[in-house]
């Protein structure tokens, strides 16, 4: 009786003699430490470019990261009340500049839906819609869930945002495609972010301005005629930012305001521990 099982033919090794020696001289990697200390010699024998390198490390870090290591913490988090009336919908929009929005409905952890800031357009030809059928379904994601995972769903499923929830079922924070991307290419440039040559300072129709936290002092002083530069001589401060988080001694939170130098500053957006931009407005006399 034949074998039902019979022995599978061993595949052909078609290396060669001296691939062979070579691979038994300089076996491969055995760990990611290893793997990304030879991307490393890789590169300084010019057999990749530093671009390359930092991106191949990045797609080899991610494997182990979650969506907890890349999310944006719930304290963090820009909501949409589904009880605000349409004018505070817009005006949050206006303000934060982001095109999607989870939107909770009494306790901010009870997330109904995703907000898409184009839709609220329709809103202005059609106010008898309501809000409620322009709401996307969140998607929710544990936070021990694997980058690549989270990336591959991304594409898959075509959403951009995830909500990410802790072990006990509770709001963590939210993620990204880009927050997963970032990973790989580094920071990439959102609708807040702007190229240098584009400017950090913008007016805004109520004659405040827009200004970037990374503005450098110098800069703020001269459009707006004051000396901030001026007010902690023995301190190093470059930029805008730097100088109202002294101020203040710690990185503030989305809309907290600080009066300095004659000028009134509102935080509008803050992003990686760090204040992104200023709703920015001078002092008129009689106000306190």
């Amino acid at each position: 009786m034949s074998d039902p099982y019979p022995p599978r033919p061993d595949r052909e090794d078609k290396r060669t003699f001296l691939q062979k020696l070579a691979e038994f001289l300089h076996p491969g990697p055995d760990s990611t430490a290893e793997l990304i200390e030879t991307l490393v010699e890789a590169e300084d024998n010019q057999i990749i470019d530093a671009e390359s390198r930092a991106m191949l490390e990045g797609v080899i870090r991610m494997a182990d990261m979650t969506a907890g290591d890349a999310m944006v913490p719930a304290t963090r988090m820009e909501l949409v009340n589904i009880g605000d009336t349409h004018d505070v919908l817009m005006q949050g929009v206006i303000d934060t500049a982001h095109s999607r929005f989870p939107v909770f409905e009494g306790e901010r952890d009870n997330i109904i839906g995703i907000l898409l800031a184009k839709d609220l357009l329709k809103l202005q030809r059609a106010p008898e819609l309501n809000i409620r059928a322009l709401l996307r379904p969140p998607v929710f994601v544990p936070e021990t869930k694997r980058l690549n995972d989270l990336l591959r769903d991304f594409q898959s499923n075509h959403n951009h945002l995830a909500i990410v929830i802790d072990e006990f079922g509770r709001l963590a924070g939210l993620i990204t495609i880009e927050d997963v991307l970032e990973q790989i290419v580094g920071e990439i440039e959102d609708e807040f972010d702007v190229a240098d040559d584009e400017g950090d300072i913008y007016g805004l129709p109520d004659r405040s301005y827009r200004v970037s936290g990374d503005t450098a002092i110098e800069r703020v002083d001269a459009a707006f005629n004051v000396s901030l530069g001026t007010l902690h001589p023995q301190e190093s401060f470059d930029t805008i930012g730097g100088l109202i988080v002294h101020e203040m001694g710690h990185v503030p939170a989305r809309g907290e305001r600080h009066t300095i130098g004659g000028l009134d500053f509102v935080v509008l957006h803050t992003k990686g521990g760090a204040v992104k931009w200023f709703k920015v407005a001078p002092i008129t006399h009689g106000e306190s």
